[in-house]
């Protein structure tokens, strides 16, 4: 079964079964679908906008009353994504991501894009969201280089220390939180990670299989070292106006070099 078809079943079966609950307000849709560009691996990012006066007893409930919604095959909630009001879901077979996110109507126009609102109740969430425009995620560059240099030094001791695992995984944040950012911030777009990036920005995806490497002690200190040259490449070219940490800077770096001399 084709998965753009699956995200248009679902909503079509769900959202009048979720209508009948007298305390939602509404349901809006999120994502990539609300974006106009989902494809087969999208998931359905729906938003469930509940009274206020509602709200707590809806979220003891959550995971029953998405199962009266639709055939609920595994939940939980976000708490590991910082979402506490989140229900990350499978629904099927044939199998869909849906994550329920339920919000307080007082709530619903704190946003970083706007959704496709599917249905309200009586016609509240159209005007909040007109009254109230997006807040757009900002990137605190501050914030990065307070950190980045110490955060050179961590990975550099896992480097000598021969923590191979260890390394390749914090690459991996260093991209999500650092790099990935960055790259999406030169091109225009919102800073998510790596989310898409090999789409919205190719020249930057290349640039970012410097920071990649393999089980090898050698591979991870060159793509530590290409993380510290992409980070000052792409922050000198943003031209914010920053307090950089230069001392910080020159002494992680030499440890760095310093491991990776020893490990040669």
């Amino acid at each position: 079964m084709d998965a753009l078809f699956l995200h248009e079943k679902f909503l079509s079966d769900a959202l009048p079964r979720v209508q009948q609950d007298p305390r939602v307000a509404g349901v809006a849709v999120a994502g990539s679908i609300a974006r106009g560009h989902p494809d087969v691996y999208s998931d359905v990012d729906l938003i469930v906008v509940i009274d206020d006066e509602a709200f707590d007893s809806v979220m003891k409930e959550r995971l029953e009353l998405i199962g009266s919604w639709t055939a609920l095959v595994a939940g939980f909630t976000g708490e590991h994504v910082g979402e506490p009001r989140l229900i990350i879901t499978l629904v099927g077979p044939a199998l869909l991501h849906v994550d329920f996110k339920f919000v307080r109507a007082s709530d619903f126009a704190e946003r970083v894009e706007d959704p496709d609102i599917l249905w309200d109740r009586d016609g509240n969430l159209a005007a909040c969201l007109a009254e109230h425009p997006p807040a757009d995620p900002s990137l605190d560059l501050q914030w990065i280089e307070d950190r980045f240099w110490v955060w050179v030094h961590y990975g550099a001791t896992k480097l000598g220390r021969g923590e191979l695992f260890e390394v390749i995984g914090f690459l991996g944040y260093l991209r999500e939180a650092v790099l990935g950012p960055l790259a999406a911030r030169r091109v225009g777009a919102s800073p998510r990670g790596v989310r898409h990036l090999e789409s919205i920005a190719p020249d930057e995806a290349r640039a970012l299989q410097g920071t990649l490497c393999g089980y090898d002690r050698h591979d991870a200190g060159q793509a530590l070292l290409a993380c510290v040259e992409l980070y000052r490449q792409w922050l000198d070219d943003t031209e914010a106006v920053i307090e950089p940490r230069h001392h910080a800077e020159k002494l992680a770096v030499q440890y760095l070099h310093d491991v990776i001399d020893q490990a040669s």
